[in-house]
């Protein structure tokens, strides 16, 4: 059988990439602002090109990384990068921003991050930026023909609604109340990228928000998910694509594509061992049960070998997990991919 991600940079020549979205998608934004959430010390980067860290929630690539890499792209850069100028910004930007949400109030506790709609306002600038350079056409193409990755969801249940008992949140709406208000907020925040020229945008679903090491440390006793989050994301999994579905009916094109993020996690959790891995419930970096406890830093316990782990830190995926999701959205089935997978949309848009 060939493979069509042999070449996908023959048909993938041009294509600016956006991201947009939390510390999952994050490749440095935060450095330049002064918040808590920041990976800017090591062990993070350890096994990055540089071996430094770089602003990454990672060991060493993130996902949107490993989707230039497979399609022959060069890295974005994180958009408050002083290099992102000229030539470079026709490649794209990303955006996003450690601690972020669908909503407002979510990360406050971090004080300065940048919100969805400050990533989006941000976007828009760059467009005037790009504008400056090819002109109002060339930057209105450059945009249209661009591949466009969100990643938001999870930090409105862990940092929002989860984060402390009684949350201010949790006493306004009871769960199965505040997930379709988020998934409603969540609408809004795609419809505003539509509008602003985007119309190819993957959009990625909750992990299990459960069985992140941060989650096992507190709530579990024999290495169990914790429930109430699990519920969680399965409320809001679900209902994410079915606006999906909305939105591209409204279109009437596939303009969203859901990526089923928390199917391809759980794999993992559920047989690691099938995946190559030793452990998905410790986390590689990090301190008490299940390198679950607080953040991941120079005096952290540190895994010699982060392959044989799903979690680097105490909420995020290795480079090797994370390589694994990236197979996935480029060539997984139905199952994994709604409506379709990145391999038939790069195809679909060659022959266009």
């Amino acid at each position: 059988m060939i493979s069509v991600l042999l070449s996908p940079a023959s048909f993938a020549e041009a294509k600016a990439f956006f991201v947009f979205g939390d510390s999952l998608v994050d490749n440095g934004n935060n450095n330049y602002l002064a918040t808590t959430a920041r990976a800017d010390a090591p062990p993070y980067g350890i096994d990055y090109p540089s071996h430094a860290p770089t602003g990454r929630f990672s060991n060493g690539l993130n996902i949107p990384d490993i989707i230039s890499e497979n399609m022959g792209w060069e890295a974005t850069l994180p958009y408050l990068s002083p290099e992102l100028r000229g030539q470079k910004l026709l490649n794209g930007a990303n955006f996003a921003s450690a601690g972020v949400g669908v909503l407002n109030d979510t990360g406050i506790q971090f004080v300065n991050i940048i919100r969805i709609y400050q990533q989006l306002d941000n976007f828009k600038q760059y467009q005037q930026r790009v504008t400056a350079l090819i002109g109002e056409d060339g930057a209105r193409i450059l945009v249209k023909e661009s591949l466009v990755l969100i990643t938001l969801g999870g930090n409105d249940f862990v940092n929002n609604y989860y984060l402390v008992p009684y949350s201010a949140r949790s006493l306004q709406y009871p769960l199965p109340q505040y997930v379709p208000f988020v998934i409603s907020e969540y609408r809004k925040v795609l419809q505003r990228l539509y509008h602003l020229g985007a119309r190819r945008v993957l959009v990625t679903g909750t992990g299990p928000l459960g069985c992140v090491p941060a989650e096992l440390a507190q709530h579990s006793v024999n290495g169990e998910c914790a429930q109430e989050l699990q519920h969680a994301a399965s409320l809001f999994n679900p209902q994410l694509v079915q606006m999906l579905d909305q939105l591209n009916q409204e279109i009437g094109d596939n303009v969203f594509i859901g990526a089923n993020t928390n199917q391809m996690h759980m794999d993992f959790i559920s047989n690691p061992q099938n995946f190559g891995f030793t452990t998905s419930k410790m986390a590689c970096c990090g301190q008490g049960p299940y390198n679950g406890v607080g953040l991941c830093t120079p005096f952290s316990n540190l895994c010699p070998n982060r392959d044989e782990y799903v979690f680097w830190d105490p909420f995020h995926p290795t480079e090797r997990a994370n390589r694994l999701i990236v197979q996935q959205i480029l060539s997984g089935t139905n199952t994994y991919m709604h409506p379709m997978n990145l391999s038939t949309i790069m195809d679909l848009d060659s022959k266009a």
